[in-house]
């Protein structure tokens, strides 16, 4: 009989080992955009201002983990001085880590505020099963905040939505409500008695993930809205992943033109007077275009 041949199985290959140097530049490098893009959006929308009292909100997310992280440096060497005071709204949700946020805020030396209404069991009682409970959910929520940033006597009421959030509203409300409408950077809030402030008006999400690994916040997840599936918000994530994956440039695009509208060429009577329309004799470089040369609009979003 052939004598038996053994087979030689190669060991496995390790990945080569990260860079230390080329990582820690990378996380600078970050660091320094999201502290640009922040300021940049305070600057262009006058977010804040001497004396103001910003009301932080904090779910326990990555992302205003984040909106806070960046604005107590940012006050640390602003030119102008400002207060910041965070609130969490405990919203009773079953195995709500309590003492999480405390222990992180407290830790930062971060004055800070927990308010505990159990909106969770309304919104679970009211909105059957099966269906998004993200609009009952804000709007409880939103009433909420308001009261407390009257009792902490804030001046401004900064949220953590990021630029992909305004993206995914713009093409929530113009597929689903038939609404050219974003999310602002800056607005007047419902009760008309408080500005609404979103700091991270120009930052990625991509970003803030990131930012939250490198600095291991103690994230606490959402049993509420970060538990469906079924949400129109993740149809258009998945769109806008599956466009800037396919198209490099293009969100970035869409996202310039949120600050470049010409209400001229849209067909909102009450923002252009197309009625009263009538010939100056005098040329228009802008008139009768339909579409612009690319190389006009693809220029980089605001503070990126």
């Amino acid at each position: 009989m052939p004598a038996m041949q053994t087979a030689t199985i190669a060991p496995p290959r390790r990945a080569p080992a990260a860079d230390p140097r080329r990582a820690a530049t990378e996380i600078n490098k970050l660091h320094k955009r999201l502290a640009r893009q922040v300021g940049q959006a305070i600057a262009d929308f006058r977010m804040i201002e001497p004396g103001d009292r910003v009301m932080v909100c904090v779910s326990g997310g990555k992302d205003s983990y984040s909106l806070l992280d960046i604005l107590l440096e940012l006050q640390s060497r602003a030119p102008v001085g400002f207060e910041l005071v965070a609130v969490n709204l405990d919203q009773g949700q079953p195995g709500f880590p309590k003492h999480v946020l405390p222990d992180y805020l407290a830790a930062r030396g971060v004055p800070f505020r927990i308010e505990t209404q159990d909106t969770y069991s309304i919104v679970k009682r009211v909105i059957p099963e099966g269906r998004t409970t993200c609009a009952l959910c804000s709007r409880l929520r939103r009433g909420i905040l308001y009261r407390v940033a009257d009792e902490v006597g804030a001046t401004k009421i900064a949220l953590g939505h990021h630029r992909d959030d305004i993206l995914e509203t713009f093409f929530l409300n113009m597929f689903f409500g038939g609404k050219l409408k974003a999310m602002p950077p800056k607005l007047v809030s419902d009760d008309g008695r408080h500005v609404v402030i979103r700091p991270l008006a120009y930052v990625k999400e991509g970003d803030l993930a990131r930012w939250a690994a490198h600095r291991a916040f103690p994230i606490i997840p959402c049993d509420l809205c970060g538990s469906q599936e079924n949400l129109q918000r993740k149809q258009i994530k998945a769109m806008l992943h599956d466009w800037d994956r396919r198209h490099p440039g293009r969100v970035e695009t869409i996202f310039t033109a949120l600050s470049d509208a010409a209400p001229s060429h849209l067909m909102d009577r009450s923002l252009f007077d197309f009625a009263g329309l009538a010939p100056t004799g005098v040329p228009d470089p802008d008139g009768d275009r339909a579409f612009d040369p690319v190389t006009l609009v693809r220029r980089p979003a605001a503070g990126g």
